[in-house]
């Protein structure tokens, strides 16, 4: 099929023209916690972030095995694609080999034409998972699996949700479709199944974080800080991300494969779990508010496994209007994504993710000039590369806090308060060498939200003197003396 054909060329072209994308954006600053737990340190109690156990412990994995370089995360990002795609394409067997290799290089497409930033993001690492526990559901509805399949789909529900708990909202959703499946005098024990597996992942996480000593730290920051005010923080006015616009020929190849698959009279029950899939999606993205782009990998990934699923049988069947409908909107769908994949590429060779890599390199190299053995430094920074710079000298700061935007946001929070206040102990207790400010803060703010910290402001005013300006960066050392 020449459609298949062309996807699979622009997805090889891409990957070859993907293969310098660095380590950037989000991935360092998982790689630096992950670093610092392999040092002795504690996730939550020690270092100061909102994600899941799963993401610290994968990360964990890639430092022992690969290394922290941006190869060694190029490879694992391309690997994990390739099981993700072929997750995609396990589940669309079913339906032909076209379904099954349309859907896999449509996901490999999506996730290639997003840029160097996505490579291993969150919600990108969940989608192995979440098909794998799909496919699992949907055999056992289809009775070519028993309640061995339906353990594996419960725990391969459970690993995602320790990547990010929202994962349950699709184990709950598809459990109930394979409760409905199983014998009448058997729901019950197949309900044990299912949901002790799902839980053992989460079990085993919550001990693994306990064992450090971090439990009441993590209990603290999701209860007082990750629902109450994260979870409402830059929720945006307007929803949208750069070029979304091809989900309007992917959602209607999508829908006009399921009207002719209901047509045909061959809808089945592995459609009905890949429309749930998509539904959680939608889900996934919209409750999480940020609008960003990287919250639609679930979406995409049960996207993919019904995008080529009607376009063969159509075709044989000469039925030409859906046939032909399913084939334009992959063909739009296509070209949109590969001026997407073209951006993408330009972004990683000139555009802004070359301008963070520079600046990360430039922030390293002021650092190192001026650090000796056991210097500590404080940076002032969410994504801009402050940390990025830090894990690449191996330098630990005084506080364990890696972003500085809660204490910028919610000014009558007493949970904000409570953290500037924290800082400064921390500064005052162990003075660092050196001080970075970012330039950009997050939500929003530059160099001036320094003021909106009085206590801050004073500090630097104080013992601290700026010693260079950097592009997007100030660096402020500790005076003799002070």
């Amino acid at each position: 099929m020449a459609l298949l054909g062309g996807y699979a060329v622009a997805v090889g072209t891409l990957a070859w023209r993907s293969r310098g994308w660095p380590l950037v954006h989000d991935a360092p600053l998982m790689h630096y916690i992950a670093w610092r737990i392999s040092e002795g340190a504690a996730p939550y109690r020690d270092l100061f972030d909102m994600n899941f156990p799963g993401v610290y412990l994968l990360h964990l994995g890639v430092l022992a095995l690969l290394g922290p370089g941006d190869a060694a995360w190029r490879a694992v990002d391309l690997g994990w694609l390739a099981l993700g795609a072929g997750a995609v394409a396990a589940f669309a067997a079913a339906w032909g080999w076209e379904a099954a290799a349309g859907g896999g290089l449509l996901f490999a497409f999506h996730h290639l034409a997003a840029g160097p930033w996505q490579a291993g993001q969150r919600d990108f690492l969940m989608c192995p998972f979440l098909l794998l526990g799909a496919l699992g559901v949907a055999r056992w509805v289809e009775g070519s699996a028993g309640p061995r399949g339906l353990a594996g789909a419960g725990l391969a529900f459970g690993v995602a949700a320790t990547i990010k708990p929202h994962a349950v909202l699709l184990a709950a959703g598809l459990g109930l479709i394979a409760l409905g499946a199983a014998p009448s005098g058997a729901r019950g024990r197949a309900a044990a199944v299912y949901a002790g597996a799902a839980a053992l992942p989460l079990l085993a996480a919550g001990l693994w974080v306990a064992a450090l000593g971090a439990w009441p730290a993590w209990r603290a920051l999701v209860v007082d800080f990750l629902v109450p005010v994260y979870a409402r923080l830059a929720r945006p006015a307007t929803w949208g991300f750069h070029r979304w616009q091809v989900w309007v020929p992917l959602g209607a190849a999508v829908l006009i494969g399921l009207g002719h698959a209901l047509a045909r009279g061959a809808f089945g029950a592995r459609r009905l779990v890949a429309l749930v899939g998509v539904g959680y999606g939608l889900a996934h993205y919209i409750v999480q508010g940020k609008g960003w782009e990287y919250h639609v990998y679930p979406l995409a990934a049960f996207t993919a496994t019904l995008g080529f699923a009607e376009l063969a049988p159509a075709w044989r069947s000469r039925r030409w209007p859906a046939a032909l409908s399913i084939l334009a909107a992959l063909v739009v769908a296509a070209v949109m994504l590969h001026g997407k994949g073209a951006d993408a590429v330009a972004s990683a060779e000139h555009g802004w993710i070359a301008e963070k890599v520079r600046r990360v390199t430039a922030l390293a190299d002021d650092l190192r000039s001026r650090l000796a053995a056991g210097d500590q430094v404080q940076v002032l920074d969410t994504t801009e590369g402050g940390i990025h710079a830090l894990l690449r000298l191996g330098v630990v700061q005084p506080s364990r806090f890696l972003y500085d935007f809660p204490f910028f946001h919610d000014l009558d929070s007493p949970t904000r308060e409570a953290f500037r206040a924290e800082l400064m102990r921390a500064l005052r207790a162990r003075p660092p060498r050196l001080l970075v400010v970012l330039e950009r803060g997050w939500p929003s703010g530059g160099y001036e939200r320094v003021q909106r910290f009085p206590e801050l402001a004073r500090l630097l005013a104080g013992p601290y003197r700026p010693v260079v300006h950097g592009d997007g960066y100030v660096i402020y050392a500790r005076h003799e003396g002070s």
